[in-house]
């Protein structure tokens, strides 16, 4: 399915509202006009209030980041030396089989009328996805990944961007292999004219060093400023070839999900359950579900569990449906964000997640700088900055599997 970078058209209002109705509220059960149009007001304004829950949906544990078929972010393609350790939070969270030894928005209007919208339009997605093709022999994404990031050049303070894209081919036939081919025509550099500047008099230092977020403290990062060489990677483990929650999963397993809204929910809170044992309250949950449901619907699943997944997340409690927003790309969409919000070296944060409700289709997951500390502000990053993203341009299946570039390392 090739994502277009242009809506192609927004869902009928009225007719989603028409299918979710119950059967007190039909029109050939409301006679009276007046009746009809003071019960459909009723609605409408009950949800802009927030009182129907269904409508005012609200990130999961800490240290999740973007999303579904992202391969490595391009900061991996273009990090030359790492001073320290992590704290095991890398540039995304990707849902590949793990090693057996392990298991700003666009508005117009009020923003009660975008809330009401949004929530219409992600369940419009859930509707479209249904129609999507059932199956082949590789089931192919590409991302346009960005990561920002404040460094020190030569005691210069500036903020560098590393961009990339990556292809992920998952083989689901016997005898298929998995690559990912990430950072591909990456390349890491000053993010502005004032960046360049910055960098320029501190000499143009070759590589720069970062902050990396710790619990015990600071550790260090570097970027090498320049173009990146990409790198390849065998994905699957045996007929392992995602992960979902605390399970590595085969094509066999994608395809058994429930392709119900309930069973779905019900799947995915036994799963969060084994995965983070004692339940770390109702936001700690809706996070670690909507994260899931979000992958789900990057990988190879029944078109009806992708629309499962997308019914999912418009109930899960204190998710937020922001209405339109436009992704890094310039596409629009309906944003979803995570009830958590994060601090980080760069300041708190928060993560959003970008749907065409006319395709069924991801279009992108953001990190968004919600306040910017005074490192970040220094370098000249304001609130509302993107700080990561993943953006989809291509997710659907091939028949052939993906060429590896010759200078890819690994």
């Amino acid at each position: 399915m090739k994502i277009k970078p242009e809506r192609s058209g927004r869902p009928d209002v009225m007719k989603v509202l028409a299918d979710a109705r119950p059967d007190a509220l039909d029109p050939s059960l409301l006679t009276d006009p007046a009746r009809q149009e003071e019960a459909f007001a009723r609605i409408v304004t009950d949800a802009a209030d927030g009182r129907v829950t269904r409508f005012a949906v609200p990130r999961r544990r800490s240290g999740f980041r973007p999303l579904g078929a992202v391969a490595l972010a391009a900061v991996a393609a273009s990090v030359a030396v790492a001073v320290g350790t992590f704290d095991g939070q890398g540039p995304a969270d990707r849902p590949t089989a793990r090693p057996q030894s392990s298991v700003p928005p666009r508005t117009s209007g009020s923003g009660a009328d975008l809330r009401v919208d949004g929530h219409i339009e992600l369940l419009a997605a859930a509707r479209n996805a249904e129609s999507a093709p059932a199956e082949g022999t590789y089931w192919q994404t590409t991302t346009e990944s960005q990561h920002v990031d404040v460094a020190d050049a030569n005691g210069h303070l500036i903020a560098v961007r590393s961009t990339g894209t990556d292809l992920w081919s998952v083989g689901v036939r016997p005898g298929t292999d998995s690559l990912m081919v990430s950072g591909e025509n990456s390349a890491t550099g000053p993010r502005t004219a004032a960046d360049r500047k910055r960098w320029n008099a501190a000499g143009s230092p070759h590589t720069v060093v970062a902050e990396v977020g710790k619990a015990s403290g600071n550790a260090k990062i570097a970027y090498t400023i320049g173009p990146g060489r990409p790198m390849v990677m065998h994905t699957s483990v045996g007929d392992k070839i995602y992960a979902v929650g605390p399970d590595n999963v085969s094509y066999k397993d994608l395809r058994a999900l429930p392709s119900t809204s309930d069973g779905l929910r019900r799947h995915l809170e036994a799963l969060y359950a084994r995965d983070n044992g004692a339940d770390s309250g109702t936001s700690g949950r809706a996070a670690w579900m909507l994260r899931q449901a979000g992958n789900l619907i990057t990988m190879p699943v029944k078109p009806g569990v992708r629309a499962a997944a997308y019914r999912v997340m418009a109930g899960l409690p204190g998710v937020r449906v922001v209405g339109h927003v436009t992704d890094p790309l310039g596409r629009t969409g309906v944003g979803v964000e995570f009830p958590q919000s994060y601090r980080t070296p760069l300041g708190t944060t928060r993560e959003r997640l970008v749907v065409d409700p006319s395709t069924g289709a991801m279009l992108s997951d953001q990190t968004l700088l919600v306040a910017p500390s005074a490192r970040a502000g220094t370098a000249g990053l304001a609130a509302g900055a993107t700080v990561d993203n993943t953006a989809t341009t291509r997710m659907g299946w091939g028949e052939r599997q993906i060429s590896v570039p010759k200078n890819a390392r690994g």
